[in-house]
């Protein structure tokens, strides 16, 4: 039994396979976590709300209302990590889901292991203690990013960020003036390679724009580079 999480850490697992939350549930009892379990839909925003668990397990399809519904209308209450699960290949449910805040995607069947390392990478990551720095807070003219508090703000105005852009932000900006390749990107957020398919860095990188004032058509602070990744602009 792997003994480096707390009895504090609780998963709530939105899943209406009953079998499958079920064995779900014990695995993760079996390391340590405290678990709930809701099957349907219905009830999916009220248990986040109430709840207020240290990561959630969403799937997609679910009876009443939709794992990407209850995401979305969760999103900007809830600020722990979300991450989906779904029995579908479709990139556009990807896509969907992380465009309604999610900040993983694991297309089932998850083997057992993978999902918990894809969790803990979540939760280390909510908890600030991924990609350490000497720096906490980070100014470029009107923009400011503090890993400390993991905010943001433009011209004075909190940004509102999900916890897996702040990360992304983060991380780009702490490398202002050098181009991050996806390979590096991946390996510092996930922990996994890069497979030349996934776009959920790309999808984050269009959501988080225009929200520090970048214009998606022509972006100055965050460029693109053709064939590489990110660069973020030190000055402009």
């Amino acid at each position: 039994m792997d003994t480096t999480t707390t009895a504090q850490d609780h998963i709530l697992i939105i899943e209406d396979d009953e079998r499958l939350a079920a064995l779900t549930r014990e695995y993760l009892e079996g390391n340590g976590f405290q678990v709930s379990v809701e099957h349907d839909g219905t009830n999916g925003v009220e248990r986040i709300l109430s709840l207020r668990p240290d990561l959630v397990i969403l799937d997609l399809m679910l009876p009443g209302e939709d794992g990407l519904s209850i995401c979305r209308r969760v999103r900007h209450q809830y600020p722990g990590p979300i991450l989906m699960l779904t029995a579908r290949t479709d990139d556009m449910d990807q896509v969907l889901g992380l465009e309604m805040g999610a900040d993983d995607y694991v297309p089932k069947p998850v083997p057992p292991r993978v999902l918990l390392a894809r969790m803990r990478a979540l939760m280390r990551r909510a908890e600030g203690v991924e990609n350490p720095t000497t720096e906490v807070r980070l100014e470029f003219r009107d923009l400011v990013v503090d890993s400390s508090t993991r905010e943001a703000w433009l011209e004075g105005e909190r940004i509102d960020l999900t916890s897996a852009e702040f990360d992304l932000l983060w991380l780009l900006a702490s490398n202002a003036g050098r181009v991050l390749t996806r390979e590096e990107i991946f390996s510092a957020l996930r922990g996994i390679k890069y497979d030349g398919q996934d776009r959920s860095i790309d999808v984050r990188v269009s959501r988080i724009r225009p929200k520090i004032g970048d214009d998606p058509h022509h972006p100055q602070r965050i460029k693109t580079v053709r064939s590489k990744g990110y660069l973020f602009v030190k000055e402009i």
